[in-house]
């Protein structure tokens, strides 16, 4: 039986990870938030398991990576960790065994013939700078990213051509200063309006410097946003779709704008502006973010949104947060994962392949990535030892048949990437659910490929399924 859906040639078929969910902590210069908040509270993550050893990716990358290569994956994304490149944060100066390791990996995901996609923040701010400046909010802080960052080109970037500011910003937004599920878990409306500002500035100033150096001058450089539509209860009630409007512009927009168009979503300022919660900001700053836009996009897609107009009170003693303008909604007969607690719409994956198009000057965009969390998956072992993940290989080819319909359509995509190659640690959840091709065994650190690696290996022979 031939194979239905084909991809463009050279399409990307990968996975993507990140340093703190990946290499554990050894050797490390500095702490990160998160090594801190394990350190205060451990209580909080998933059967006390911490960022110590993690996936152990640190000691066991070259391994590791030729497990990747096996099942047939042609590109990679990692991410580079603040708190062990640089040993001096205020300088930018790298530590030695930082260089060591980073130029290892990097060489090693080339040797077997993937392609290295490097990010630069996956939630690792250095816990030092929260400590002394206020973190993100500090712009003191943009400006030692951005000396990071610069270390990061000017050491690798002879050999990886792609590169991504940030993975995820608005989380930064959401998990520390709005929902508490990040340390240090505030509710400050105002601060998290400037993190939000401060986090496309750092991007745009990250970006401008990548331009100006010869290194770079053949490399690309964009950022990884997670894109969670927002979808009305009713397309008919105009409260409905206002409120649909305003998720869009706080919790999409207000990152996808500024990369690819250099601005701020109007409805998002006109709003902040009204509710005197505006971000702190100059005019030399918005131009820089007007002329550093993106090459490409990454789009990390889970979930759909669904929301209603506000029906219930809103708790004035918290302050201004997003939520005094919408609901969120739960339909009736949604598909659920339950092990998450997330919806599963593969549609969705469709329509921001098309508002991307339509809406984004059909940048160059790609998945960077899609996945399935389960908990328990030992009970899919099966007689020889590996675990039997259709309902993973499921989820994957649904999403993928709406994404290929995107891009027959016309959608500029150019790669798919899962979540994640390798069991990861997950931040409060650590291991409790899984998602990865490949399972590790936490007391053995065994790593053995599960059916859907097995699978994604056909699929990126064929170029399609």
């Amino acid at each position: 039986m031939g194979n239905k859906y084909i991809f463009p040639e050279g399409f990307w078929w990968g996975s993507a990870t990140s340093g703190p969910q990946s290499e554990g902590s050894f050797n490390k210069k500095h702490k990160n938030v998160f090594d801190y908040w394990y350190e205060v509270e451990p209580e909080i993550f998933f059967d006390n398991v911490g960022p110590q050893v993690t996936s152990n990716f640190y000691n066991s990358y070259k391994s590791d990576i030729a497990m990747l290569k096996e099942i047939g994956l042609n590109s990679f994304r990692t991410s580079i960790q603040w708190t062990r490149l640089i040993k001096d944060l205020e300088t930018g100066e790298p530590d030695e065994d930082g260089v060591r390791f980073y130029n290892g990996v990097i060489d090693e995901i080339i040797k077997n013939g993937m392609i290295p996609v490097m990010n630069l923040h996956h939630f690792d701010l250095p816990v030092e700078l929260y400590n002394k400046y206020g973190g993100w909010t500090s712009k003191h802080v943009v400006d030692l990213f951005v000396k990071f960052a610069e270390t990061a080109f000017e050491l690798f970037g002879d050999r990886v051509k792609f590169w991504a500011t940030f993975n995820e910003p608005i989380v930064v937004v959401e998990g520390q200063y709005l929902y508490k599920f990040h340390y240090p878990k505030l509710v400050d409306g105002k601060k998290a309006v400037q993190t939000l500002y401060n986090l496309n500035l750092a991007s745009a100033k990250a970006i401008e410097r990548f331009r100006t150096l010869e290194c770079s001058k053949d490399g690309k450089i964009g950022i990884i946003l997670n894109l969670t539509p927002a979808y009305p209860r009713s397309t008919e009630n105009i409260e409905d779709l206002k409120a649909a409007k305003i998720v869009d512009s706080f919790f999409n927009n207000s990152f996808l704008d500024p990369a690819v168009k250099g601005e701020f979503p109007k409805v998002l300022v006109e709003l902040l502006e009204d509710d005197n919660v505006m971000w702190e900001s100059t005019e030399e700053e918005m131009s820089i973010i007007k002329n550093n836009t993106v090459d490409f996009l990454g789009v990390n897609y889970y979930q759909p949104r669904r929301v209603k107009a506000k029906e219930s009170n809103y708790d004035d003693s918290l302050g201004w947060m997003p939520d005094k303008y919408f609901d969120n909604y739960e339909m009736p007969g949604r598909r659920m994962n339950p092990y998450r607690g997330w919806e599963i719409y593969p549609k969705a994956i469709y329509d921001i392949s098309i508002n991307i198009r339509d809406n984004y000057n059909n940048i160059p965009w790609f998945i960077s990535e899609n996945g399935m969390g389960v908990e328990g998956e030992e009970k899919y072992i099966n007689e020889k030892g590996f675990i039997d993940d259709d309902y993973r290989i499921d989820f994957f080819k649904e999403h993928l048949e709406y994404l290929h319909k995107g891009i027959e359509e016309g959608s500029n995509c150019f790669g798919y990437h899962t979540w994640t190659p390798i069991d990861c640690w997950s931040w409060c959840n650590a291991y409790k659910n899984r998602y990865g091709f490949i399972s590790v065994d936490l007391k053995t650190q065994e790593k053995k490929i599960k059916k859907s690696g097995n699978w994604i290996k056909e699929v990126s022979k064929n170029n399609g399924f």
